[in-house]
């Protein structure tokens, strides 16, 4: 059984021999990119607007759809998170000799900084490839929020977009940390959309905001790995796709300075509904009394 799951997860010959190709790899373009990209922003909000001109009606129901695709991502990202670490173990063995030999650099380090000249083709990338074409499948719940909720938050456009474009950065340029960021992230999507499927059928949720607990614990994790990075192409005279990394960093920050905006604003949206029931009570009052209950 583990050896089966093994070949398949890190030994196909389509693993093995993959390659990064604008001719022979689907969605490897500039051009698909920023035409998906645009197509997801335009019908976004052209479902958002439409549903907005209609009159005031419950929310569309749309059935099992949202928990069978939270089950679906979750078992898809666990999927990639195994296929990556299992191609990173094999990718590690089988060219420890380069590693010691060539530019001494240990496993570790591999796993922040590709050295220089690193060609997207092998394991590693397939499964990068196979991340990459995943984003696409997250827009859906960009689409389950307007239609339940008539909600649309540019934060929700912006970081998914940005995630499709930096998934796409990390194949086109061999950008260094890329593994990381993939076992990382597939780990917490696996988490995150298990619990989703966990509270559509029903079943309690968490009682503080968990989702978002868990994007920010995965956006603090990459940047503190981009630092890591950082001092990996300074100390070791370079890291492949350094130019793409930078964008990356850049994108990442924002993305978590967006979330914890986000957080905070729903934090205290929420002292702003539990204060409403003190009535003539000042909200400034009310801030105190539980400012001094809180310490």
């Amino acid at each position: 059984m583990i050896h089966t799951l093994t070949y398949y997860l890190s030994e196909h010959p389509s693993i093995v021999n993959f390659r990064w190709s604008h001719t022979q790899s689907y969605g490897s373009t500039w051009s698909f990119l920023f035409t998906s990209i645009s197509l997801y922003l335009l019908l976004s909000l052209s479902l958002h607007l439409l549903l907005s001109l209609l009159p005031r009606t419950k929310p569309v129901p749309l059935g099992p759809i949202p928990a069978l695709h939270s089950l679906s991502m979750s078992l898809l990202s666990a999927t990639i998170f195994a296929g990556t670490l299992l191609s990173s173990v094999a990718e590690i063995r089988d060219t420890r000799w380069l590693f010691t030999r060539r530019t001494k650099t240990t496993p570790f380090q591999w796993l922040l900084c590709f050295p220089l000249g690193t060609r997207p083709s092998g394991r590693v990338f397939f499964w990068s490839y196979a991340f990459y074409l995943s984003r696409f499948l997250h827009t859906f719940r960009t689409y389950f929020t307007i239609l339940r909720r008539r909600d649309l938050s540019f934060f929700r456009l912006f970081n998914q977009s940005i995630l499709i474009l930096m998934s796409f950065l990390w194949l086109e340029f061999s950008q260094s940390f890329q593994v990381l960021a993939i076992l990382l992230a597939t780990s917490v999507y696996a988490v995150v959309y298990g619990y989703r499927f966990w509270t559509a059928i029903g079943l309690p949720g968490a009682c503080f905001p968990f989702v978002v607990s868990c994007q920010i614990l995965l956006l603090s994790c990459n940047i503190m790995c981009h630092v890591g990075v950082l001092l990996m192409h300074f100390l070791k005279g370079g890291c492949n796709g350094i130019g793409a990394w930078g964008l990356n960093s850049v994108l990442n920050a924002a993305i978590l300075f967006l979330s914890l905006n986000f957080y905070v604003k729903m934090h205290l949206r929420k002292r702003g509904k539990k204060g409403g029931e003190f009535g003539a009570i000042k909200t400034a009052e009310i801030d105190v009394v539980r400012d001094k209950k809180d310490i």
